[in-house]
């Protein structure tokens, strides 16, 4: 949208982008700190699913912002309609499917009603859905308050853990930018960052494969992670990062959808999605800062003004939700937000390449080791 209505560049529009979903997601992560996960006594926001996912996801960040100055701006908006689509075209169809999971609940409950000659209305909680890894041994969730103390609703060491990652990456790339482009240093410094990510996430991994640590948001269920999945996923996350970085976008929109696949809550996959996109977009604004690639005073007013918008996005939607008692309600908000986007990106995206080819102007790859901000 600050390409078509604005007029900004694709490269610009994707750095103030990434500002602009800072600091939304920093307003959703404040108010989800004190939520309740929809049907368990814990957090809407997995911790350890986050500890999964999150330090993959900013070393993918700093690999995709690398790529975005590489990248021609032609390039950049191909990239997003392709990746769009996909995305919106995936996110529908399974709210379509937890619709139906949730019309099938509602009935039951309302004929268990009718049967016990009960005339309450009874309020329907989410289940969790089928598509994960294996699973046993499930049970009836237990209801949970909605809302308890940021204090004992944090999980401080696995935030602690996340926290001390994103600090040594973001020290590597402060340094990294006080070096000489291509030098030695510079990719020392790059480099750097792998075993500081991949060993936060391989722990984790180690952990959930030897059952030491469970994905308690799924319920009561025994998940038998098996090694190429949990390599499968952090590879996702890696690819979420990348993404994030290349294209302005928010690493929660590919994370959310996968986290449904695992049998997570929607309201669960949105939080923990956006909770583990925090860290990573804070991490691209610095890095876009350090190539100085948005304007400052335009910057501040999106970013107030998207942070207002995701504040009030979130009480909004959670009332719908349990007014409707609909949780795929936030499955096709994001689905079409996703779809619209790309309608629109993609008329003004065509139209710009057209006016380029016309112009015979180059379109090829940037020389990331001769860029100058």
């Amino acid at each position: 949208m600050l390409s078509l209505i604005i007029g900004f560049d694709a490269k610009s529009a994707t750095a103030i982008s990434k500002c602009m979903i800072t600091g939304g997601a920093a307003a959703t992560v404040f108010y989800n700190l004190r939520q309740k996960h929809p049907t368990l006594d814990m957090p809407v926001i997995d911790y350890d699913l986050a500890l999964l996912f999150q330090p993959v996801l900013v070393l993918g960040i700093s690999i995709g912002v690398a790529f975005n100055v590489i990248f021609a701006d032609w390039m950049i908006t191909v990239l997003l309609l392709i990746i769009f689509v996909g995305i919106a075209t995936k996110a529908f169809l399974k709210g379509v499917e937890t619709w139906k999971k949730e019309t099938i609940i509602k009935k039951e409950t309302a004929r268990q009603s009718q049967f016990n000659g009960t005339e309450r209305t009874a309020e329907v909680a989410y289940e969790p859905l089928p598509g994960g890894p294996n699973t046993s041994n499930h049970k009836e969730p237990k209801k949970s308050k909605e809302t308890g103390s940021i204090l004992e609703n944090v999980r401080w060491k696995a935030l602690g853990v996340l926290f001390t990652v994103w600090v040594l990456i973001l020290a590597s790339e402060i340094a990294k930018s006080h070096t000489t482009t291509c030098s030695v240093e510079y990719w020392v410094l790059n480099l750097l960052q792998v075993p500081v990510a991949l060993g936060a996430t391989s722990y984790q991994a180690v952990l959930l494969y030897t059952g030491k640590r469970v994905i308690a948001s799924k319920g009561d269920q025994r998940t038998q992670w098996r090694a190429h999945q949990l390599i499968m996923y952090c590879s996702c996350g890696i690819c979420a990062g990348i993404v994030g970085g290349l294209l302005g976008l928010g690493g929660g929109f590919i994370l959310g959808p996968l986290f449904l696949e695992l049998g997570i809550p929607p309201q669960v996959s949105s939080a923990t999605a956006t909770f583990a996109m925090t860290f990573s977009a804070s991490m691209s604004v610095v890095e876009y800062y350090l190539l100085k690639r948005f304007p400052i005073p335009y910057t501040l007013y999106f970013v107030a003004v998207s942070t207002f918008a995701a504040f009030v996005g979130q009480v909004l939607v959670r009332k719908l939700v349990a007014i409707l008692g609909r949780a795929s309600l936030i499955i096709f908000i994001l689905s079409s937000t996703i779809f619209v986007s790309a309608i629109s990106l993609g008329g003004v995206g065509i139209s710009n390449m057209i006016q380029r080819i016309a112009n015979k102007e180059y379109m090829g790859f940037e020389n990331l080791c001769t860029y100058s901000a």
